[in-house]
């Protein structure tokens, strides 16, 4: 496969120390043999595996009678598609031309999974906060999924093919930059970088000017609010004297309605044994002060588009009294959709990896996050999760609402934070060598996110086709 040409040296020699010289020289070798302007290629193979077929192959692994639920938050749109076929791209991916440097990947770093969140000093930081597909493998990936999604919504928007162009080279520069700035930088100093909320809306008063910036600030207020208490306040109330997850089938359903008597119980065992393997992941403090907590109720819960089936669980736990909550989602981790094509993951267990992954890609992480694994759920078998906080400031943006000037600054955002991302995890000299100071790579990937958004309409097409078909069921309105 194309991907295949240049071999892993890039990743394996930083363990033998080389110098800058040699780090950028190997860049500059990997341009020579995968060229820039080769990223813009995209056709689809005569072989390509059917896009619905990938689709039904994740079904099969995923609680059944949620799936129909996912179907149908991918037929709203093309994007809502494009945001649970990361497997499909993956594969597509596989056979395009890398430079065979390789990071650790978000794997499905579309413009919906970026945003703010509270790090665990109580400051405001933007960020990726995806990693369910996070899987070393070759930066080209994450940058060419993040500009696809860009040129997908763009369309949408109702942006013009100038539009999405400008758009997409402007974060492909942004990247290349952001890149090369931090191939000047010191280990500690790549390490330290984040982007906190005062440099963000800088960044956008400088652009944007001060009514959007207004909005934009008043958004990141709204998102400080979103915490546990919050959490409480939606998604519980007091049955008979007794805190409780409010039912909300098929979306939201508490453990006593899965299943009913002695099963329910036995049930709740295996869960609560998961919580208990999960606080062992944890250091001491935390694990110290989640012991101050009682565990007091679960439910299931769908979560996202792609992510809908999957086995994701809300947990309720209240601490000094009944004000004092704290909430955590536990949520299935399989394998990533990039293990078939870039090999296993180094962890055994897919929310190790999930955590593992967080743990590298971003500037903070949740100080909850955690793994474990049951042998018994509500969908039958073996399953690995990882655990999080579900509210801890979160904060997306309002794509709807974008302009494509808005969509060039968050755009940019996104392409920074990916640039960090990778530049910790992988040989930031090498890739700030091989994408240089020319723009070759941004019109090349301009020209991809086009052909692929093409695809990606397609793709749609046939995905509606199937379901009018009766080939797969698709609920809507979920």
């Amino acid at each position: 496969m194309p991907g295949k040409r240049v071999g892993r040296q890039a990743l394996a020699s930083r363990n033998g120390h080389p110098s800058v010289k040699e780090r950028a020289a190997s860049g500059k070798a990997a341009r020579a043999k995968v060229p820039r302007r080769s990223n813009g290629m995209w056709q689809p193979s005569s072989d390509r595996p059917d896009p619905i077929g990938l689709l039904e192959e994740q079904a099969a692994t995923r609680v059944a009678e949620l799936v129909p639920i996912r179907y149908g938050r991918m037929l709203t749109s093309p994007s809502a598609f494009y945001r649970g076929a990361a497997l499909i791209m993956a594969s597509d991916l596989a056979d395009t031309a890398n430079s065979g440097i390789r990071v650790q990947l978000c794997g499905d770093a579309h413009l919906s999974n970026f945003g703010v969140f509270g790090t665990p000093e109580r400051n405001f930081v933007f960020d990726i906060n995806d990693f369910d597909e996070t899987h070393p493998g070759p930066w080209e990936w994450d940058l060419k999924r993040l500009a696809a999604s860009f040129a997908v919504v763009g369309r949408e928007q109702g942006c013009s093919a100038k539009q999405r162009t400008g758009v997409v080279t402007a974060i492909v520069r942004e990247y290349r930059t952001a890149m090369r700035d931090f191939a000047s930088s010191g280990n500690l100093e790549v390490w330290y970088a984040q982007l906190g909320v005062d440099r963000l809306l800088a960044a956008l008063r400088n652009e944007l000017g001060p009514r959007r910036t207004a909005e934009t600030a008043s958004a990141l207020a709204k998102a400080q609010t979103k915490d546990s208490l919050r959490a409480l306040a939606k998604l519980t109330h007091v049955v008979d004297g007794e805190r409780r997850i409010v039912s909300d089938p098929p979306l939201i359903v508490p453990i006593e309605e899965l299943v009913a008597g002695p099963d329910s119980e036995e049930l709740e065992r295996f869960y609560r044994a998961l919580f208990r393997g999960y606080l062992r992941t944890l250091t001491p403090d935390l694990r110290l002060l989640l012991d101050d907590y009682d565990l007091v109720h679960f439910a299931r819960k769908v979560v996202g588009v792609g992510s809908v089936g999957t086995d994701t669980w809300i947990l309720l736990l209240l601490g000094r009294d009944d004000r004092d909550p704290l909430m955590l989602q536990a949520k299935e981790a399989g394998p990533s959709v990039l293990e078939r094509f870039l090999g296993r993951s180094a962890y055994d267990n897919g929310g190790r990896r999930v955590v593992a992954g967080q743990r590298l890609m971003q500037a903070a992480s949740d100080v909850c996050l955690g793994w474990d694994r049951i042998e018994q759920s509500i969908a039958g078998g073996r399953r690995d999760y990882y655990v999080r906080q579900l509210y801890d400031w979160k904060g997306t943006a309002e794509i709807e609402q974008m302009r494509p000037k808005d969509m060039a600054s968050y755009g940019r955002l996104c392409a920074w934070t990916l640039a960090r991302a990778h530049a910790r995890s992988g040989d930031r000299i090498a890739i700030a060598s091989y994408v240089g100071n020319g723009d070759s790579l941004d019109g090349a990937i301009a020209r991809f996110a086009e052909a692929y958004a093409d695809q990606n309409e397609l793709d749609y097409r046939a995905f509606r086709e199937a379901v009018a078909a009766g080939r797969i069921d698709a609920k809507t309105g979920l």
